[in-house]
């Protein structure tokens, strides 16, 4: 297959420019670097070289490949040497303006086939096309760091975009190794988009008291199987490039709710509590290793006292089955005696809220979460609510911690930490689909390569339920009064047939 851009221009060598020129030129093309910043160009070349060179040691790497790669990086000292490019790849500051004026310069050197993107993560691609005199030639390209080990792109087309240029840049994104995924211009594109689900909601629960940033990131990696909990994968890309994002997208979506912010990152970012690169952020770090606090201890107790389910617990057949493979004492009459461990288990609904619906003793009752089927998950969540008796908790957390499997004890919410956070994300995907800004399945392809999720978020919603996604969505917003949880109508058309990609994408 012809390669589809033999020489590529690239605009500003920092940590993105520097990885969009290495995997260009190991696909072939000639590729010129060229920075304002005096000597940054060729700072940024020997990085790229020192890279292959790494590769070579490890035997990863032929030398004679990796000289041939190196022949293909070449320095420009100022923007008319870009002239003879087949495309130009602006990767500089995320400032519109900067943006602007760097465009409209080259529009000014360059001929009029020559393509231009952006490897804007946020900013408006038809905003940055608007002051040229062809805007049809210039699309967004948005690559991830670090881009060689990021194997996704978006290709946005502003309103004026051509759509031989995204067919060409995505062809040309396969040729360097990347899937390219398809994304109309609107704030975040997909997977910044996306990813408002996880850590905007973890925060909320946070501000709200209901745990601790170590207990949420426990929860979300054992028991919903994400990589990083999202604090630590906000300490991962640091708060001055995750808070900004936030605040980006909720203020171009015109203060939507489901996007809002959180005054805790806003702080810690004034404070240069950025997150690993500053040695401290939720967690603090010594060698690059987090320290984290330690769990709690499962209690000691010499008899724990019966348990009784309630009728309406979600998947309460599985429960009772699990309470038997404990070793529980079960009771079954219609209400609990007087010394028995109430349990209950809702989607979508605080403790506190379903003692007092189903008249039950709320200092005897505990919730757990069944959302996920337990065998799938490496850790229990239990909740109490404010009046829980201390024996009782305890009762509950020793009981679930019977056959080793990790038990956390969080307080009283509208939704356990994964209903909240699950929903979020499924709910914001099928918005996103019901707005049309991409394919589902490239939704899918987007957010399992952009954010490493464990599978996609409408392959999650099936996986767990469509109509139990909608049930906690419904009930968070009867518990908060709050648009945020308002269901996406997309997901409530598709909530009885499924979401994932077996189904048409109509």
């Amino acid at each position: 297959m012809q390669l589809s851009y033999k020489i590529v221009g690239i605009v500003g060598t920092g940590a993105m420019g520097r990885g969009i020129s290495q995997i260009a030129a190991q696909a072939g093309s000639l590729v010129k670097l060229m920075d304002a910043k005096a000597g940054a160009a060729e700072k940024a070349r020997d990085a790229i070289c020192a890279q292959w060179d790494k590769l070579v040691e490890k035997d990863r790497l032929q030398a004679s490949v990796a000289n041939g790669y190196k022949a293909r990086l070449v320095l420009a000292s100022t923007l008319t040497e870009l002239a003879d490019c087949d495309l130009i790849i602006e990767a500089i500051v995320e400032r519109l303006d900067a943006k602007q004026t760097l465009f409209v310069e080259l529009e000014a050197l360059v001929p009029a086939h020559m393509v231009l993107a952006s490897n804007t993560s946020s900013l408006s691609v038809t905003a940055i096309a608007a002051a040229l005199k062809h805007p049809e030639r210039l699309a967004g390209y948005h690559f991830f760091n670090p881009v060689p080990l990021m194997k996704v792109v978006e290709v946005i087309a502003g309103l004026k975009t051509s759509a031989a240029v995204c067919s060409t840049l995505s062809s040309y994104a396969r040729q360097m190794g990347h899937t390219p995924v398809q994304a109309q211009d609107t704030p975040g594109f997909i997977v910044n988009h996306a990813g408002r689900g996880y850590g905007t909601e973890a925060l909320r629960i946070v501000s709200e008291g209901i745990a601790d940033f170590a207990t949420i990131d426990r929860i979300l990696r054992d028991q919903a199987g994400f990589k990083l909990g999202p604090f630590e994968l906000m300490d991962l890309t640091a708060l001055d490039v995750s808070h900004p994002v936030m605040e980006s997208i909720y203020h171009q979506y015109y203060e939507e709710a489901r996007y809002r912010p959180s005054v805790i990152t806003a702080q810690r970012l004034a404070g240069g509590m950025l997150g690993r690169k500053t040695g401290q952020g939720f967690y603090r770090y010594e060698g690059g290793v987090a320290q984290t606090p330690p769990e709690a201890l499962v209690p000691e107790l010499a008899e724990l006292p019966p348990v009784w389910v309630s009728p309406r617990a979600s998947r309460r057949p599985e429960l009772l089955q699990l309470l038997k493979d404990l070793g529980a004492k079960i009771e079954s009459g219609p209400s609990a005696s007087l010394l028995a461990l109430q349990l209950v288990a809702p989607l979508g609904f605080d403790i506190t809220t379903v003692a007092v619906v189903e008249r039950l003793d709320p200092t005897r009752t505990v919730g757990i979460d069944m959302l996920i089927d337990d065998a799938a998950t490496r850790r229990r969540v239990l909740a109490t609510n404010p009046a829980t008796r201390t024996d009782m908790r305890d009762a509950a957390h020793a009981l679930f911690s019977r056959d080793g499997k990790a038990v956390s004890v969080i307080r009283d919410s509208g939704g356990f930490v994964t209903q909240r956070v699950v929903a979020s994300i499924v709910n914001i995907a099928s918005d996103i689909c019901q707005q049309g800004i991409c394919s589902p399945k490239d939704l899918e392809t987007a957010v399992t390569l952009g954010l490493g999720y464990p599978i996609g978020p409408l392959a999650m919603g099936d996986r767990y339920g469509p109509t139990n996604v909608l049930e906690v969505l419904f009930n968070m917003q009867t518990v908060y009064g709050d648009q945020r949880y308002r269901p996406s109508p997309w997901l409530r058309r598709r909530g009885a047939i499924g979401l994932s990609l077996m189904h048409e994408e109509n």
